[in-house]
């Protein structure tokens, strides 16, 4: 499997696991311009490490003010952390890698 290729999903994000053993999960997630609805905050059980391989980002963090992820940024999302994604470039297509972890 190679990162960067994916089939085309249109205007669906595309949600792949690439590795899941005991509490860790590794997931390519392919954004094409979706962002989270502001009444639906994501409010994750495990921590996330989110990196961005290609595209353009933005994410909101509770009480905190809105990051901007460009190729190459990352991020670690706490457990428990309501963030919204407010922006994903969809030329190009924006391919996060994400951890999930638990404790």
């Amino acid at each position: 499997m190679n990162l960067f290729h994916y089939p085309n999903a249109g205007d669906q994000e595309l949600f792949d696991t690439l590795l899941q053993k005991d509490n860790i999960k590794v997931e390519r997630i392919v954004s094409y311009g979706q962002v989270t609805p502001k009444q639906s905050p994501y409010i994750q059980q495990w921590d996330e490490f989110v990196l961005v391989l290609q595209g353009q980002a933005r994410l909101k963090i509770a009480a905190q003010d809105e990051v901007v992820l460009q190729k190459g940024d990352f991020l670690h999302l706490p457990k428990q952390t309501p963030h919204w994604v407010t922006f994903t470039s969809s030329q190009p297509p924006v391919i996060w890698l994400a951890i999930h972890f638990r404790e």
